[in-house]
């Protein structure tokens, strides 16, 4: 649902789609992250802003929260733990808010990029 609300809010302002790919990967990341990891129930909050450039989304669960960021990736032939190496691949900024004991809040903010042809095609939003 997020993918799919927030990927049509920034193809509705003609973002290109480069850029709505890696935001939405970022963010998928995020959730799945807070599923993971996330505490009981695996309930997690997204919002989202667009505006001034950029699409600022916070992923907010109520897990046990991280002591502290991984100092280390994992090895290539490692199959999990590569969530946060993604998410910073794609974005240009993100940030851990860590309470512990009362969750973790991811910040991505990436700089948008516009498809100045999309004016050019017929919208098809999807209906939530």
């Amino acid at each position: 649902m997020v993918r799919r609300v927030l990927g049509d809010a920034m193809r509705s302002l003609s973002v290109s789609e480069t850029c709505i790919s890696d935001m939405l990967l970022a963010v998928s990341e995020a959730c799945s992250n807070a599923v993971r990891h996330g505490g009981p129930g695996n309930r997690y909050e997204v919002t989202a802003a667009i505006g001034y450039g950029r699409c600022d989304v916070r992923v907010a669960d109520n897990g046990g929260g991280l002591p502290s960021m991984p100092l280390h990736f994992p090895p290539s032939d490692t199959e999990n733990g590569r969530g946060l190496l993604i998410m910073r691949s794609v974005v240009d900024e993100i940030s851990f808010g860590v309470t512990p004991g009362r969750g973790t809040t991811v910040h991505l903010r990436k700089l948008l990029s516009w498809d100045d042809e999309a004016a050019a095609r017929p919208r098809e939003l999807a209906a939530v």
